[in-house]
């Protein structure tokens, strides 16, 4: 069963600024998002600080996100990038 991903605004508005300055990472980072709709937990994504909170890297980018198994969901809470 798929998960439905959901956007915090704080993330949502990171990845708008994200937009201006590096949109082709910032696409393959939003194809990497999508992609945990079906494996919340793919290789390369590791707990943070429970199972249920996760990080993942794409790129220079990273997401902090959280896996809520009881409602099939996927909540995107950070959005950060190296420099």
């Amino acid at each position: 069963m798929s998960h439905e991903i959901i956007w915090e605004e704080a993330a949502l508005n990171s990845a708008a600024g994200f937009l201006k300055t590096d949109p082709d990472e910032l696409a393959q980072l939003l194809v990497s998002v999508d992609a945990l709709a079906d494996d919340p937990r793919p290789q390369g994504s590791f707990p943070y600080g429970s199972e249920a909170l996760r990080r993942m890297r794409v790129g220079r980018f990273r997401v902090l996100y959280e896996v809520v198994d009881s409602t099939v969901t996927i909540l995107i809470l950070h959005l950060g990038r190296t420099p």
